[in-house]
């Protein structure tokens, strides 16, 4: 069996980047927290953290400021300026002493108290030192009594004995109560450069240099000139010996102008100050390569930009040591490994905060104040514990609730470096450089959860089950967390171009869809038997083999359709909503159905195409899947943006089998007509119902045809060109079915003519095929439909219109008997009708008496069946029926009464006598004739009066009535003048006779004289065995001819078929008609002695043809017999009543004459 199975697309990302790019992100973080293994670390750290909560700076004793006046000069502790004024100069702490401005006294953080310890014992102040150290001893005291929650932490996060804790608690306590009377410290400040500087200068820029100040010791660099991005690369030496010093870094615009130096005069700044950096030396530790946001020193000062200091410090009696960035790290990332692995078995706990700042809170309450409480001692950023959580939290990004996190987090981070204030002009990527968290480190972190987001998403279906609406919700806020990596990208990295966001989940989303469908694909039957199979004891095992797609079968594509809605219908109402971020670009939905009908498109495609060389299946299962796989497109392809408008392919897959199941429709179609057929002739052809005037079978046969129709209609063939194919093929079984029915129906119609209503039913029949082909015609596309297939049915609606005419003549035929028998009384009753002149105005009542006498025995035949047609009949049919009937009756009455057949001549004499019509009797034909029309008009309902009117049958009897009241000269004169035909059609000549005619008239009294030779004849063809005596007789027709000699016979020539005549005869004519009213008949005659003579051929020449020439001399060929048309023939037939008229019996005879027999012939 050929594998119906095309090869499957490639995926989005290659198998084996993906499973590297899978792993780099799942361990990226855990392969920097080195932090978690190095033990000596560790516990510098922890030593440092229970140094920061004992006695946190968060709650240290405030300074106790009083207004003071200054008696020498003195400077503010701050910010080294002179407190100027005669009195009240500066503020005082009344604790510690410490001096300042009024507007610096927020500016100093020092703890009072530890202020008030050092200055006391350095000046000998005994008691005093005593008391403070109480104070501070009860402060930690109270401070390890009330938070214990916090101690036990940080000894459960360090992995410390309860033993070696103690201790070092009692270890810190002293530390902090020695304060800086025992500290000293080297420090090395490198002052490498700065960024962004306010341009103070006229030019728009400055000339940048700095100071450095620690305690009492203060150093300057060098002067960059005209640079607001300067590098200075100067290093300084400092000691220290008060932990709560600090390193004041001064920038500064020198000036050397007259405004500069009376500046100097009056203060000890004589240049323009462009920010500062105030580092508490507590927060120093080991090496140091930091960038610091340069400060405003009041509300009025004017600063922007960074600058990038590099510390070393050696604190006497401590070992070297990581700087404080690093141990915080070592901290935070102990305190998450703690929290989330040790104590919550791999799961994050997200803690519940609200408003502005929550982004801030990573832990819980306990946890949080340890971290918060470190970087407050130690003066780490808060944006450097930001993103030291984010890289934590990176490592457990498919935790629940994890991505929403991480995706705000990163937005804050985005907006702390992207969202530049007005006073600064530093640009997002070089405030990211200034970072103390590394640049390329946090690059790398999110490049590499980047991947693995864009891998776990092309997988989102077991990722984020729709089934479970937290994880739909970890999916939105992951999609959320690539978005905001994207804008890192864009807006802090200011890369030129990087992949947007909405384009990589929609690549992602399309992986998944791709390898979605291979799934369900190759477990198709599998998933669909746990899925949809109800009854599990139905539950049938195949052999896998049989599993997948067949050419035995087709049960495999259904199941398929089935499970790639459910996929469709699942990403449309579970995911399309939750991934709405990209309204324009991202409809899962939608790219589900895309994906999943492109797929399946090419494997239903190959199918079809291995099917169709096999065929082994029934067409009605090919039609069957042929409407899933319509109504698959049509509920969730056709309006997809990628496809509205353009044609499927899909029509054209299942093209040859929907050939195929109309060709056996067709074969179907024919068997149910015989059958329909045979059982409404069984049932006598009744009528359907009382309004239905026609039988069951027409009903059932299109029943049948609609049937079919509605079938090839439901597939809602998109395709015009297949729509048309099928139109095509589907009228020809229709043209088939109809034809045989009326074929049927013709063929056995006469033997039902002599039933009462059926003929009429079985024309009805056929009307209502024609009615309803009409509106099949309308329903498959009316003036839309196929050309080919609307001829076709064009075509078989005039068969059937003129099957219903053979069917109406059939059927008027078969009243014929009855019609003559009817007619025949109406002749009778006419020719007992006495009077021969015209009728007086007052004898019209007597006519329409005599009239309505006649017409009886016709009107009581009518009667009977008009009423039943009127009743039985549809109206176009009643209207076929009544034209037939009126055109036999018209005929009828034409040939029996008016113009009775010409018979031969011996019987002429008796019979005709009655048949004469006389004036009288004209008149009431005329007035019954009206009857008759009337009655077929029948107010309206039946034939209509400009048809019975205009009717050739009526009009040729109309005028045979006319021809009645004339004088026999005046119809021969018609004749002549009609008939110029008469020696026509002489196609096969039975010999040829020479004439010489000459014309004169006389100038006085007009008349004619002909005169007329007969010269010979010639090529006689003849047989007989007796003697063969032929002679030529030429008679003069035409008006007033009754007097006058009409007729001449020339001798006979014995046993000669060539013979020679030469003998001349003279007609006159008189002068009341022209020559054009006479004609020559020349007929060659065989003498018979005492029996007639017998005719050998005539021929015909009439006088208007030698008006012109007044002579002529021709061979004129012998016909068999005169031609003439109707008008001819009438005349003939009323010339032949004339039974008493010499003259019109000589016509007739003459006219009548043929050719006759041969001997041996």
């Amino acid at each position: 069996m050929p594998d119906l199975r095309k090869k499957k697309p490639i995926p989005l990302v290659s198998d084996l980047s993906l499973v590297q790019s899978r792993k780099a992100g799942i361990t990226s973080a855990m392969a920097t927290r080195t932090s978690l293994k190095d033990e000596e670390l560790k516990n510098h750290v922890y030593k440092k953290t229970l140094q920061a909560l004992i006695y946190p700076i968060s709650c240290t004793t405030p300074h106790n400021f009083e207004v003071w006046t200054a008696t020498t000069p003195t400077y503010c502790y701050e910010c080294e300026g002179l407190l100027w004024g005669i009195a009240r100069q500066g503020m005082r702490c009344t604790e510690c002493g410490v001096k300042c401005h009024e507007k610096c006294q927020d500016l100093l953080n020092a703890d009072c108290l530890q202020r008030a310890a050092e200055k006391s014992s350095k000046h000998g102040a005994e008691d005093r030192t005593q008391n403070i150290i109480m104070a501070m001893k009860d402060r930690m005291k109270i401070r390890e009594r009330n938070k214990p929650e916090i101690f036990e932490l940080i000894q459960d996060v360090f992995g410390v004995t309860k033993v070696i804790h103690v201790q070092q608690m009692k270890t810190i306590k002293q530390s902090v109560l020695d304060g800086t009377s025992k500290w000293s410290a080297k420090i090395t400040i490198t002052v490498v450069c700065a960024q962004g500087l306010q341009a103070k200068d006229k030019t728009g820029s400055s000339d940048p240099y700095v100071t450095v100040q620690v305690g009492k010791t203060k150093k300057r660099t060098k002067t960059i000139y005209g640079n607001l991005n300067p590098v200075w690369e100067e290093k300084f030496y400092f000691e220290c010996h008060n932990s709560s010093d600090r390193i004041k870094v001064r920038v500064w615009d020198e000036d050397d102008d007259i405004k500069s130096r009376v500046k100097q005069r009056l203060k000890r700044e004589s240049d323009d100050f462009l920010g500062q950096t105030i580092i508490e030396v507590r927060t120093l530790s080991g090496e140091m390569d930091v960038w610091y946001n340069l400060e405003k020193r009041t509300d009025k000062s004017a600063v922007s930009g960074a600058i990038r200091l590099q510390i070393s410090v050696e604190i006497k009696g401590e070992e070297k040591v990581a700087p404080y960035h690093i141990q915080y790290t070592c901290l935070h990332e102990n305190l998450f490994h703690c929290l989330t692995d040790l104590q919550s078995s791999g799961v994050v706990k997200i803690p519940d905060a609200k408003g502005d700042e929550a982004w801030k809170v990573y832990f819980d309450e306990t946890a949080q104040e340890i971290v918060d409480e470190f970087a407050m001692r130690y003066g780490i950023e808060s944006i450097y514990q930001a993103m030291t959580h984010f890289a934590c939290l990176s490592s457990k990004y498919m935790c629940p609730g994890v991505p929403a996190v991480m995706s705000t987090l990163l937005a804050n981070i985005n907006a702390y470096y992207a969202h530049t204030t007005a006073s600064t002009n530093v640009s997002a990527s070089d405030r990211f450089a200034a970072s103390n968290f590394g640049k390329e480190r946090f690059v790398k972190l999110l490049d590499q959860l980047h991947n693995s987001l864009r891998i776990d998403l092309s997988m989102y279906r077991n990722n984020f089950p729709a089934s479970s609406p937290e994880r739909l919700q970890d999916l939105k806020s992951t999609v959320d967390l690539l978005t905001s990596i994207t804008f890192f990208r864009m807006k802090v990295q200011e890369l030129q171009s990087p992949p947007r966001a909405g384009q990589v989940v929609k690549d992602c989303v399309k992986a998944c869809l791709n390898s979605t469908y291979e799934y369900i694909f190759n477990n198709c039957h599998e998933l669909y038997s746990r899925e949809y199979q109800t009854d599990p004891n139905k539950k049938q095992e195949l052999p896998p083999e049989e599993q997948g797609p067949s050419i035995k079968n087709l049960d495999f594509w259904p199941k398929l359709i089935t499970l790639i809605v459910s996929i469709i219908e699942e990403d449309k109402n579970s995911y399309t909503p939750v991934l709405n971020q990209f309204p324009q670009e991202l409809n899962v939905g939608k790219i589900s159905a895309e994906v999943m009908w492109n797929l399946f498109a090419q494997d239903m495609k190959y199918a079809m195409e291995e099917h169709e060389k096999h065929r082994l299946c029934k067409s009605a299962d090919y039609m069957n899947l042929h409407f899933k796989v319509k109504w698959l497109y049509n509920e969730y392809v056709r309006d997809l943006p990628a496809i509205k408008g353009t044609i499927p392919e899909y029509p054209a897959w299942f093209e040859q089998f929907a050939m195929q199941w109309l060709d056996e429709n067709e074969e179907v179609s024919l068997e149910f007509l015989h059958g329909a057929l045979e059982r409404d002739k069984k049932d006598g052809f009744q009528q359907t119902s009382e309004h239905a005037l026609f039988s069951c079978s027409v009903v059932d046969v299109f029943t049948q045809l609609n049937q079919s129709f509605e079938i090839i209609k439901k597939l809602e063939c998109p395709d015009p060109v297949i729509v048309a194919h099928y139109m095509r093929r589907f009228a020809k079984t229709i043209s088939k079915v109809l034809q045989q029915y009326a074929d049927i129906l013709l063929k056995n119609f006469k033997s039902y003519c002599s039933k009462e209503m059926l003929p009429c039913i079985l024309m009805n029949n056929v009307q209502q095929l024609r009615v309803q082909l009409e509106k099949m015609f309308e329903a498959m596309g009316g003036k839309e439909l196929d050309s080919e297939a609307a001829e076709t049915l064009k075509d078989l609606q005039v068969k059937l219109n003129n099957v219903l005419d053979d069917l109406s003549d059939v059927f008027g035929v078969s009243f014929q008997p009855r019609l003559d028998e009817c007619v025949k009384q109406m002749g009778d009753i006419l020719s007992q009708v006495k009077g021969t002149g015209n009728v007086p105005a007052t004898a019209r009542n007597s006519v329409a008496q005599d009239a309505d006498n006649v017409l009886g025995p016709l009107m009581d035949f009518l009667d009977g069946n008009l009423t039943l047609f009127a009743k039985v009949c549809e109206k176009t049919v009643l209207k076929r029926v009544l034209k037939e009937l009126w055109k036999i009756v018209v005929n009828t009455v034409e040939r029996t009464i008016v113009l009775p057949p010409l018979t031969d001549q011996s019987d002429h004499m008796v019979r005709e006598e009655a048949r004469s019509l006389t004036p009288k009797q004209c008149a009431i034909m005329d007035l019954a004739l009206d009857t008759i029309k009337q009655y077929f008009h029948a107010g309206g309902n039946g034939l209509k009066k400009t048809f019975l009117e205009k009717s050739p049958d009526l009009q040729s009897l109309r005028y045979a009535l006319s021809l009645y009241t004339q004088t026999t000269d005046t119809l021969i004169k018609t004749f002549v003048q009609s008939q110029t035909a008469q020696g026509s059609g002489v196609g096969d000549p039975v010999g040829e006779v020479s004439i010489q005619i000459d014309l004169f008239t006389h100038p006085g009294t007009g008349e004619h004289k002909i005169t007329v030779k007969v010269v010979a004849a010639n090529d006689l063809k003849w047989q007989t065995t007796g003697m063969f005596r032929p002679f030529v007789e030429v008679t003069m027709i035409g008006p007033h001819l009754s007097d006058k000699k009409r007729k001449f016979t020339t001798k006979s020539k014995s046993n000669n078929w060539a013979p020679k005549y030469n003998e001349t005869f003279h007609f006159i004519l008189g002068n009341e008609n022209g020559p054009d009213s006479y004609e020559l008949q020349v007929c060659v005659k065989d003498y018979c002695f005492a029996r007639e003579d017998r005719i050998i051929g005539i021929a015909l020449m009439q006088l208007r043809d030698i008006i012109d020439k007044g002579s002529c001399a021709c061979w004129c060929p012998l016909g068999r017999r005169i031609h003439m048309d109707e008008t001819g023939l009438t005349v003939l037939r009323i010339l032949s009543q004339r039974t008493n008229d010499e003259v019109a019996k000589e016509f007739v005879k003459l006219k009548s004459e043929s050719r006759s027999a041969e001997e041996g012939s």
